[in-house]
């Protein structure tokens, strides 16, 4: 996460989720007439890496999962995840800007391992999982509630920064 947030800093303000996209763009960050063309590149990025992924690994380019990821504490999980990525970028964007990368990377790291999701929090990358038949995979019935989670996720994030320092609403997000 580390290296791709510092290579595409400076070309799209590192976004790479469309959940951080949404909150950047609610918080004057992001003009709304750019956000759903930073969506679609986000998704179309993430379905790129699952191809990428099973070239290398000799897998079919697309197979819908049928990993099931359902459930109150999946959804709760995708919440916690998504709210603590973006308190972390909120959290460091004001004050600590060149902190946000490794930040990121850290906490996502660390989220894969505390979260009962394994903290996709990202609803680009929950979509394109969805036709990876992988350990990494969510099948396609559950990645509705993952998105909708996310989403809540990131708004209570930016809700709570918002009055926490009222003043947020910093570019180069994830």
């Amino acid at each position: 996460m580390v290296a791709i947030i510092l290579t595409f800093e400076s070309i799209s303000g590192a976004h790479l989720n469309p959940a951080v996209t949404l909150a950047d763009a609610w918080q004057g960050g992001v003009a709304w007439h750019e956000t759903p063309v930073y969506i679609a590149a986000q998704i179309a990025g993430a379905f790129a890496g699952v191809a990428t992924a099973h070239l290398m690994f000799g897998l079919t380019l697309f197979t819908a999962s049928s990993h099931v990821r359902n459930g109150p504490a999946q959804l709760f999980s995708e919440f916690i995840a998504t709210f603590g990525l973006l308190s972390v970028i909120w959290g460091c964007a004001k004050h600590r800007p060149t902190a946000v990368p490794f930040a990121v990377g850290a906490y996502i790291t660390a989220a894969y391992w505390f979260t009962a999701s394994t903290s996709f929090a990202n609803p680009a990358v929950t979509v394109a999982r969805s036709v990876s038949n992988t350990f990494a995979g969510i099948r396609p019935a559950d990645a509705a509630g993952f998105v909708a989670a996310q989403l809540a996720g990131a708004v209570a994030a930016t809700l709570l920064f918002r009055w926490l320092t009222p003043s947020v609403g910093a570019s180069g997000l994830d």
